[in-house]
Parts: structure tokens; sequence; C-alpha cells
């Protein structure tokens, strides 16, 4: 079997580093891919929304899976694209439809979504420009702190949580008014600010049947302790360890279940990863958000706890035969610290050299972010998140004490990384 992995961060090259591991897998390449991903696949130069020039390579390769990491393809709809290609339309394409997409695509979309299924999550308004003083209204109506989102992408950074509401509502204005996130802040979700600790959690379905993955926790905040400005995620520890028992049950029975059963319902054509960012609050769990992909850094923790074939997996899931199939995971914990140029996440530089990669250990893994090689063959930062730096143990503790002595191992010029990693667990 040939696959083709799109997209060129961790997540992807850990999806690839999975894939290598399977007997099945013949030809493995990743479009654009890193320096990591060169070691273990094929990179292939190409943008992830350039969906004729991926039907070339497609074609060119004799790909028989494609697997989408990222979010933007799937928001512009590849995977209708694929099924409705005159050659190409018998491509099993990991990854949902562009209507099912839309729940990560549009937070008033989710938000709706959530309400027609009785799905737990925040109480919620959308506005849009001509809505400003309705918005202001709803605000008034709401204690702090406010919370405002805008509807589509905006690249991790569309969420502002702010404790004023003089300043919530001269965000909102922004927003909505002053295009500050651009079509994506078109329409503003106001929502009620849930109070708790945050999860995630990873479903992979076929459409009808699912799995449940690992769950993971993330941490989004540069600065340790959860402070400073959000990035797109600092580490990440898995499993979690209060996600067991009754309360997964809870999940599961609440929302995992009825959101594969309500996209059925709906006729929201849906093969691929669902991820549920959660909070608890008390004992309930209630949804904060979707994404339509896994996460990254989760998918550097998620994956490598997982036994079973990869490839296998994604080929029952792709077949609609999900449910024939085993998921196996590891009992061992794993943790991933994200090593980044300084500066981010604002401005940074980039190719400065990278070394100790060889000096990692035995027991963690180093997953590429922000790589490439220059002109000297050397590994060389390409990006605001450089590594991502994974270790085994039987609790995250002692994963985190992997993470950390091999992160310390590695070096470049004017790297960062947060050293307080579950420090809230």
């Amino acid at each position: 079997m040939n696959i083709l992995v799109l997209g060129s961060g961790g997540r992807e090259h850990a999806l690839a580093w999975k894939l290598r591991q399977s007997p099945s897998v013949k030809g493995l390449f990743v479009a654009p891919g890193n320096a990591g991903t060169a070691a273990v696949a094929t990179n292939l130069p190409l943008a992830v929304d350039d969906f004729d020039g991926i039907a070339q390579k497609v074609k060119a390769h004799g790909i028989d899976m494609l697997i989408v990491g990222p979010e933007v393809p799937l928001v512009k709809g590849i995977s209708d694209f694929f099924l409705n290609h005159p050659e190409l339309s018998g491509l099993p394409v990991i990854g949902p439809s562009k209507a099912a997409a839309q729940l990560e695509g549009s937070k008033e979309f989710a938000k709706a979504f959530m309400s027609r299924h009785g799905i737990p999550t925040a109480a919620y308004e959308s506005f849009g420009p001509g809505d400003l003083e309705a918005g202001y209204r709803f605000l008034e109506s709401l204690k702090p702190p406010y919370v405002l989102k805008a509807d589509g992408l905006a690249a991790g950074k569309g969420v502002v949580i702010l404790d004023d509401l003089d300043a919530a509502k001269a965000e909102l204005r922004s927003m909505l008014v002053e295009a500050k996130f651009g079509e994506a802040s078109a329409r503003v979700v106001i929502e009620e600010f849930l109070s708790g600790i945050e999860l995630s959690c990873f479903v992979l379905t076929d459409g009808k049947n699912y799995k449940i993955l690992p769950t993971a926790k993330d941490y989004k905040r540069i600065g340790e302790g959860d402070t400073g400005l959000n990035t797109g995620g600092m580490g990440a520890v898995s499993p979690v360890p209060f996600a067991k028992g009754a309360f997964m049950e809870k999940i599961e029975a609440r929302i995992i279940r009825p959101t594969v059963e309500g996209l059925q319902q709906e006729g929201l054509p849906y093969v691929g990863f669902i991820f549920i960012g959660l909070i608890r609050v008390g004992e309930d769990p209630f949804v904060i958000e979707y994404n339509v992909r896994m996460g990254d850094p989760e998918t550097e923790v998620v994956i490598p706890r997982i036994e079973s074939d990869l490839a296998e997996l994604m080929s029952a899931t792709a077949k609609g035969r999900l449910d024939e199939v085993e998921l196996k995971v590891r009992d061992e914990s794993a943790t991933t610290v994200v090593m980044v140029s300084g500066g981010y996440p604002g401005s940074y530089e980039k190719g400065h050299v990278i070394s100790g990669l060889d000096l990692a250990g035995e027991n963690a893994v180093v997953f590429h972010a922000g790589t490439q090689r220059d002109d000297k063959g050397n590994v060389v930062t390409n990006g605001g998140r450089v590594l991502a730096v994974t270790a085994y143990g039987k609790d995250f503790t002692e994963a985190l004490e992997g993470s950390y002595k091999a992160a310390g191992q590695l070096s470049f010029q004017d790297a960062y990384y947060r050293r307080d990693i579950g420090f809230d667990l």
C-alpha cells in the first residue's frame, strides 16, 4: 500500500513514523513534510491546499490512501474534491466531507449542531456585523470572564477571553466591524465561561463505527504556569489521569455517541478523526470545541501509545469496517515537550542549526515540527514550534523525566521550552 500524508508538522511526522512500522506500507510520502518526515518517508513539495497538484502526485506515485493532517484542506473540501474527481473518485481519503468539516470550520455551526443533538456545551449566541448592539446586550447579561470566538478558522488565534466588560465590547467591535481576523470573524460566537480543567478526547470513525483513542491534555500558553500568549501547543500528556471510569462513560454516552449519530442523521459523511476539546466542570464533561483532525502536539503522545497497526486501522476506517479491528493501547504514559524558537509566538528567526538529534536516547522519540535541511545538509529551524520530544513512563511524571532529559540533549540558538508540563495534574 502506498500512502500520502498531507501536512508538515509534528503531527504528520508522528503519523508517518507510526505508518512506517506497518508491514503493509510500501511507499510512504508526506507533503510537504519536514526534515523529520524525510527520514521515514519521501517528501513532496506541495501546498496542502493545492488539490490539483496533490492529485497529480497521487497518480504519479500510485497512492492508495490519502491521510489529511491539517484542518485547512479539510475545510476547503479535499475529500469532496477527490470523491468527484473523474479519475480518482475511488481514492480513500481519511478526513471528513466539506459539510462535516464545518464542525471545525464554523464555531456557529458546531454550537448549533451540539444544541440540536443535546450535547453539553456552554450557553451561547452568535452575532454578525449588523448585530453589534445585540452583542453588547448579550455580553451585559453574562458574568465575567467573557468568551468571544471568531466563527471561522483563525490559526488558533480566534478565541479571546477577557475579564472587563468594556474591553469585551471593544473586542467584539474589533472582530465584527474592523475584521480583526478577516473573514474568520465575519460572525462571532459569544459564550458563557466554564470553569474547570481541560482535556482532549480523540475518536476515529468510519461514519458509523468508532474507536476512542487515548485521551490527552495539551498546554497552550507560552509561559510556565499557563501564562502569556497562546501558542499552537507547548506540550502534552497522555492519558489524562482523571479521564477514566464513570467520567469516560459520561463522555462516550453524552458526547461521542451523539456526535457520531448526529453526523449520520444529518447526512454529513465523516471518515477520519474527531478531536473533541472538553472541559470537566465538577464531574461532568462539556464540549469546548470540535476539530476535524488530530491535534498537535497531542498526536505526538496519542499515536506513540497505539500498539495496533495504524495502516490497518486507517484501511478499516476507509472501508467502513472499523468494528472488525481491535484497537490496542500501551499501558504506559507518554509525554511530549515542545521546543520552540526564541520570540515565538511572536516574530522569530529561522535557519539555526539543531544539534543533539542523535543523543535523545532510546526511550525518547524526537518528532520534527518546524525543521528542514539547509544546503549543507544540516537540520535547521524552520518554524516557531521546532521539535516535540516524546518519552514513555509508568506514569506521566516518569515520562516527563524522559522528555526533559532528551530535550536537554538538544540545542539550537534561542531554544525555549516550558519546564512545567503537567503542573496542574
